[in-house]
């Protein structure tokens, strides 16, 4: 009866199933896996709300890229960065995974191949199958510090997907692996949701492709990590590349989009609003996971866990003692200290034992669900 598509297993997992048992018994679990950030104890300023008091909102004229204010409002937002891009470069979405789905429909035949990292979140292999499309994974190596194995990619994929930086190694693409990764010819789809969360300034860091001109290249992003709010489902596209390739790919983009016409108009009319009111948001962010990365990476020192480098965005990686699984660190973590973190098999993991950390988490709790860990460590 239904599509062949959904061939997942939708069971609940062992650390779900625990939690779930956890807090129906009245316990107070300590979460360190929080990232929305409107659940994260954020002031947001009241212009995100006065940016909805706008009356071209009860006006409906149907734009395929957006409306031409909100797309300029992105522009702008690069402007601030250092990159003079074109309206006419981007394309509006109502989500990253929107874009992603516009992607694969615009790069992929039924059957196609995209290259995906890994480690990464798991969100890759549900949208290709939904497009379907197939996935293969490229890995990240981790030396003192990530890196992209390019010369482990697989040969002709119809695009390679990079998370700069990825989701959970908080690791940025470097000039040389995207001097290399240009060179393969494959077109590039750069998801830079955290690209304005980075710890530390780094000469070598590529922070977006949004001008890149060597091969054809996809750089998104959006409202849910730009200004923290997610639900104002605002995201975009810019389109860069050699300019035949670049004017083609936004002709049949533009098609894609005007089949859906999915990007509402009050988000729209208000996004120069909202990115200006993210600037105060983004401020928080960057104070509260910079202070948690400090703090863990103190706290830690000398036990038997480690901080792997990061280098930005809003995640965490430890490294567990072997004499357990990931499985088996998180379950118990969650039974005898009511804390909540994630077992890195949950974004591929090449080896045990990893747990991923939210350092978006408010600073109390995080201190003491570390504390905590350190106590089951010690135990």
């Amino acid at each position: 009866m239904f599509s062949k598509r959904f061939h997942w297993d939708f069971r609940t997992n062992s650390l779900s199933e625990l939690l779930a048992r956890k807090r129906s018994e009245g316990a107070h679990v300590l979460d360190l896996t929080e990232s929305n950030p409107t659940q994260a104890t954020l002031e947001y300023p009241l212009d995100v709300i006065g940016a909805f008091q706008d009356s071209r909102m009860l006006a409906y004229e149907p734009s395929p890229k957006g409306l031409l204010s909100a797309r300029e409002a992105v522009a702008q937002y690069y402007l601030t960065r250092g990159h003079d891009i074109s309206p006419e470069r981007i394309l509006l979405t109502a989500s990253t995974s929107e874009a992603y789905s516009y992607l694969f429909k615009l790069l992929t035949d039924p059957g196609g191949r995209v290259l995906v990292p890994r480690p990464s979140y798991p969100l890759f292999e549900y949208l290709a199958t939904m497009d379907s499309v197939c996935v293969e994974q490229y890995p990240l190596r981790y030396h003192a510090g990530w890196s992209i194995d390019v010369d482990a990619m697989p040969a002709a994929a119809r695009a390679i997907v990079l998370v700069n930086p990825n989701n959970p190694t908080g690791s940025f693409v470097k000039r040389g692996e995207l001097d290399r990764l240009v060179k393969l010819g494959a077109p590039l789809i750069s998801d830079e949701v955290f690209s304005d969360y980075a710890f530390a300034p780094d000469a070598d860091r590529v922070t977006t492709l949004v001008d890149v001109e060597g091969c054809l290249a996809f750089s998104m992003s959006g409202l849910s990590k730009v200004a923290g709010l997610p639900q104002m489902k605002l995201g975009w596209i810019v389109v860069s590349g050699p300019e035949p390739e670049r004017r083609e790919a936004l002709e049949k983009l533009e098609w894609i989009a005007d089949t859906y016409l999915s990007v509402s108009t009050p988000v729209q009319c208000a996004a120069e609003s909202l990115l200006h009111a993210g600037d105060e948001v983004q401020r928080q962010i960057r104070e509260r996971t910079s202070r948690n990365l400090q703090f863990a990476r103190e706290f830690v020192a000398g036990s038997a866990a480690n901080i792997l480098e990061v280098e930005g965005g809003w995640y965490a990686t430890v490294q567990m003692p072997r004499i357990r699984s990931e499985e088996e660190w998180t379950l118990e973590l969650l039974e005898r200290e009511e804390v909540l973190v994630q077992p890195g098999f949950f974004y591929d993991f090449e080896s045990e034992a990893f747990l991923v950390l939210s350092l978006l988490t408010e600073t109390g709790p995080f201190r003491e669900g570390l504390a905590r860990l350190k106590r089951l460590l010690e135990s």
